[in-house]
């Protein structure tokens, strides 16, 4: 499934499809169900008519439990809302992946295998993070016997291994290393972030000197005036604010995305 996020050199540019709160969460807001689901087809589209290789969906409810776990509502509301954007950019290779902030991972690939998705991000597939929620624990066993149990092998598992959704608890344990234990433990491919371009590269190399044959996304930071230089040495990225208008949680903007698309297609050529 590495193909999926690395194929000959080819940068994989996957934009953030930020949703508002959903049903079953504290702050959603009665009635808006209809507005979310059409925003996400809407940006989604853009990114694929945009030249984008996929998105990742991807909930912002503000508060979140840090339990692998997410409510039925939430859940339904967003197999919903995935079905929605395969359905609408089904083709041409468009990849679609799902993440239920802050870690619930098991209702992600419950979401990517009913609706036909092909990918989750998960925030903590191994060790612990502190986040403002409080302390996410990963459990990568649990993880993976409920993949398998819902035979969902044929969703790739994304993990975050150094980024501003995860932070290996205590410090102290090399980015490789993170990504190693990731890969053990079952992800298809990792992504790492930090808002200093050095440390970015650092942590790439760490990754590939630990884990050599693991595609290495970014999980944030780049623009169109950096991307050139960052992308150089990963395998692709998820990108965000700078293709969003109004700044990060608006609609995709579809010129945004053919600029940006367009400086990360040079360095492949």
């Amino acid at each position: 499934m590495t193909e999926l996020f690395h194929v000959d050199g080819h940068k994989t540019i996957l934009g953030m499809v930020h949703l508002k709160p959903l049903p079953g969460t504290p702050f959603h807001s009665e009635g808006s169900l209809r507005e979310i689901l059409d925003d996400a087809v809407r940006s989604a589209t853009a990114l694929r008519d945009g030249g984008a290789d996929g998105c990742l969906i991807q909930t912002v409810d503000r508060v979140y439990s840090v339990k692998d776990e997410s409510d039925p509502a939430r859940t339904a509301a967003m197999a919903l809302i995935v079905r929605a954007v395969v359905e609408s950019t089904h083709g041409n290779g468009f990849r679609v992946g799902v993440q239920l902030m802050r870690n619930a991972v098991r209702a992600s690939l419950a979401v990517a295998k009913v609706t036909g998705a092909d990918f989750v991000r998960a925030g903590s597939l191994v060790g612990a993070t502190l986040t403002a929620q409080g302390l996410v624990q990963a459990d990568p066993l649990d993880v993976m016997e409920y993949r398998r149990k819902i035979n969902a092998q044929d969703v790739a598992i994304v993990a975050d291994a150094d980024s501003m959704h995860f932070s290996w608890l205590g410090g102290g344990r090399p980015t490789g290393r993170v990504v190693k234990d990731a890969q053990q433990a079952g992800a298809t491919a990792v992504c790492v972030s930090h808002a200093e371009e050095q440390r970015m590269f650092d942590m790439v190399a760490s990754a590939r000197a630990s884990a050599p044959a693991v595609p290495v996304l970014l999980a944030g930071n780049t623009t169109h005036e950096n991307a050139a230089r960052l992308l150089a040495v990963a395998d692709g990225a998820f990108v965000g604010t700078c293709l969003e208008r109004d700044g990060w949680g608006g609609l995709i903007d579809i010129d945004r995305v053919k600029a940006y698309v367009e400086i990360v297609r040079g360095l492949e050529r």
